[in-house]
């Protein structure tokens, strides 16, 4: 037999060549066991809803701010769809959160009021039924990081912890129970062994804003938190309602990004959102599961105008609307809005047709198979065929503004705005009166400042749009709330 003599060196670089040639096997094996084991992207996809606090329309790159930088919130405005007309279920704090979380006017709440500080006895009531509760019922993990304020465990409701996140249908938290302003407000987790301020919960910090590293350290806490969240539930359909506490006053940002921008404070804070949204993004990428996760950013009204000096300076922008949170005009309801799913949502599309967070519940309900509640009055529509861009059609646009009491005080329907009551932060009317005897009428798409009063001129219409805000303004308080002892 013919022996073939091999160098030793050449022996083991064919060895070493084999391996690797077997571990490109095993990768690429692995590759197609992981591809064929993921859901379809439209088969319940994960849903990130970002909802920021006070951020105004006209406080971004991709609406025009010329000295604010948000380049990962434009990729997402790039890759997905923009909407131009986009509102707000009322114009403060945890009435828009109610009408978010249950796609229902924050005067279906009971609450009685826009914002319910941290000893108010009553909290979103145990018998609505939440994006997390009806996402849960269809298989979601789901998770809250960032600011409640729908309710806070306190000696007027008996320390009930129906008041906080777990008990509508989040299987964890750690957040805010109210804004960071308030000098009594907490930093608060869930925590299965914790008994404060409610069994399940464990009090991490007290007293915000005064202790000004941990308010420094929300947006960043926040991040870590959905991307651990991400990368354990990443097998599973999730729900991450990502509340971030700013840019609502005071300001605060983490020491990486003080003095990053021209702007300012106000600057420096959009920079840090901006990162977050890029951490959150590069994460479901680096996850596998971009084509499988619905990212939507918005925010929860305007911005806040009406504050002591200095803090004015670094209040944002509702431009090129009137006023802003806290009242009747559009500046308080207009806020940025984008969905990014891509592979299901064309990229680079603007959306012009007017829409509402009230329409996330039905919208997230169809997307996910979900059903509705039919034992109440929801009020958004199904707003996917302006998502999908599918030529369906969808229900016409017809939106109730409200006021401090969560009470109707206008009507919107198509591009026409029928005002019966002016509310302003800044304490403001702008040279006008409203009553339901007299109403206000504009025209939004042609005076978006809302400076030109239509009413004299088109009786008719303002005839018919007061009929409907009376008829809906009456089943309102017909149905009442589960607060009634009716209900």
């Amino acid at each position: 037999m013919l022996a073939i003599f091999i160098p030793t060196f050449k022996i083991n670089t064919i060895m070493k060549f084999t391996h690797k040639l077997l571990a490109l096997a095993l990768t690429c094996a692995s590759g197609l066991i992981s591809h064929v084991s993921a859901r379809p992207a439209n088969e319940k996809p994960n849903i990130v809803l970002i909802f920021v606090d006070d951020s105004g329309y006209g406080d971004y790159t991709h609406t025009g701010n010329p000295t604010i930088s948000t380049p990962h919130i434009s990729k997402l405005c790039q890759e997905g769809v923009n909407f131009t007309q986009f509102y707000v279920g009322t114009a403060a704090c945890s009435a828009s959160r109610y009408a978010l979380l249950t796609g229902r006017y924050a005067g279906r709440s009971g609450l009685g009021q826009w914002v319910i500080g941290p000893g108010h006895p009553r909290y979103i009531h145990p018998k609505e039924i939440t994006l997390a509760e009806a996402l849960k019922a269809e298989g979601y993990a789901t998770a809250i990081f960032g600011k409640w304020h729908l309710g806070t465990p306190n000696k007027n409701n008996k320390f009930t912890p129906d008041a906080l996140p777990l008990a509508h249908g989040f299987d964890t938290w750690i957040g805010t129970n109210v804004s960071h302003d308030y000098g009594n407000a907490m930093l608060i987790k869930s925590d299965p062994k914790g008994n404060s301020p409610a069994k399940g919960y464990s009090i991490i910090a007290k007293n915000l804003p005064s202790q000004k590293k941990v308010s420094e350290s929300l947006v960043g806490r926040y991040t870590k938190a959905a991307i651990s969240f991400i990368q354990t539930h990443k097998d599973q359909p999730f729900f991450i309602y990502l509340a971030h506490n700013q840019p609502h006053l005071a300001l605060f940002r983490s020491d990486r990004f003080k003095n990053v921008s021209r702007r300012g404070m106000l600057g420096d804070v959009m920079a840090e959102l901006d990162d977050s949204v890029g951490q959150i993004t590069e994460a479901i990428k680096k996850a596998g599961i971009e084509k499988n996760t619905l990212i939507i950013y918005t925010s929860d009204n305007g911005p806040w105008l009406s504050h002591n000096k200095p803090a004015t300076q670094h209040v944002g922008y509702a431009y090129p609307f009137r006023d802003g949170k806290g009242s009747t005009w559009d500046g308080g309801f207009r806020v940025p809005a984008i969905f990014y799913w891509p592979g299901s949502i064309k990229p680079n599309q603007v959306v012009q047709d007017p829409a509402s967070t009230l329409d996330m519940f039905p919208t997230l309900m169809h997307l996910t198979g979900g059903k509705l509640p039919s034992d109440r009055t929801l009020d958004g529509r199904d707003i996917t065929p302006l998502l999908l861009n599918n030529g369906k059609s969808v229900p016409p646009f017809k939106f109730i503004y409200s006021y401090s009491d969560n009470m109707p005080s206008g009507l919107r329907m198509g591009p026409w705005k029928l005002m019966t009551r002016i509310g302003s932060q800044l304490r403001k009317d702008y040279g006008f009166k409203a009553s339901m005897e007299k109403p206000l009428l504009f025209q939004l798409e042609k005076d978006l400042g809302e400076t030109y009063d239509e009413a004299k001129n088109h009786p008719d219409k303002v005839n018919a749009m007061r009929k409907t805000l009376q008829e809906m303004t009456k089943q309102m308080k017909t149905e009442g709330s589960f607060w009634d002892t009716q209900r």
